[in-house]
């Protein structure tokens, strides 16, 4: 199976492997590859002869978040006609905003909605959607190098992808608004204590021992999973849905304001943004 260049999908003996694939971009997502990995996501929740789902990265980083490079619904060399141009002031930037963010809603309830286990095996930085989508997993197993960041912030945007539910919920909501609100930089082992991810393990250990965990889950009890997420869903992310509408709604209204537009031009300038709270 494959979804396309930049997402690599495996399926075989009940694993269903997803593989962001733009290493070049440390695996930046744009709306397209978001929808396809949706695609396969809630293909395999459908299909009896997957038992578990993994999603992980090529190269150095799980995830980066959205390629802030494209503005449109393929991805744009980072060195095109518009490359420096902030996202808010070219044409169709709020069409291709919408549509980034309803890919990555889609695919952050596969993931929680599938009925199977969907494990994420994160290999380096997962940062702003990366995070989310990572955060979104049942378990999540990491590398010691790897670290989680809601990058939003420095760009004066808002978290999106439902960590505004599933990241209080595993850590509470004092060390949720610390990511959320100040962009920290949280490493794996940091991770781990706080409670955000299930383990951490070496680099050079990570594949095999993520197989482990797959193997088992593969050939486990997949109607006692089924309802088993069901009920942690319904305890702890009842409010998924409504997190989702309401940062799609505010993510939208900070798109177009002015800190968003200095945001993206410190960031292709490689400087500290100047914000006025536009």
């Amino acid at each position: 199976m494959s979804g396309g260049p930049y997402l690599l999908v495996d399926d075989a003996e009940g694993v269903l492997r997803i593989v962001f694939n733009r290493p070049q971009r440390l695996n930046a997502l744009n709306a397209a590859v978001l929808r396809a990995a949706a695609d396969t996501v809630e293909k395999a929740a459908a299909d009896t002869a997957v038992r578990v789902i993994t999603l992980t990265g090529t190269g150095r980083a799980f995830c980066t978040g959205a390629d802030l490079a494209d503005a449109g619904g393929d991805i744009a060399p980072a060195d095109g006609p518009q490359a420096g141009e902030p996202e808010a002031r070219r044409p169709g930037a709020r069409d291709a905003a919408e549509n980034g963010i309803d890919a990555a809603n889609r695919l952050i309830r596969a993931i929680t909605d599938a009925p199977k286990p969907v494990v994420a095996v994160v290999n380096g930085p997962a940062a702003g959607v990366g995070c989310s989508i990572a955060t979104a997993c049942d378990l999540i197993w990491a590398a010691e190098s790897a670290y989680f960041l809601l990058a939003f912030a420095n760009v004066g945007l808002m978290p999106d992808g439902g960590a505004t539910t599933t990241i209080p919920a595993a850590i509470g909501r004092a060390r949720a608004a610390r990511m959320a609100l100040l962009a920290e930089r949280v490493p794996a082992q940091r991770a781990f204590d706080w409670g955000l991810i299930s383990a951490v393990v070496p680099d050079d250990q990570l594949a095999a021992e993520a197989d482990k965990v797959v193997a088992a889950l593969a050939t486990g009890p997949t109607a006692a999973y089924a309802e088993t997420k069901r009920a942690l869903r319904a305890s702890t992310l009842a409010g998924l849905d409504h997190a989702l509408s309401q940062e799609r709604a505010g993510q939208l209204r900070l798109f177009q304001g002015a800190d968003f537009a200095e945001g993206v031009r410190a960031f292709h300038e490689h400087r500290a943004p100047r914000f006025t709270g536009a």
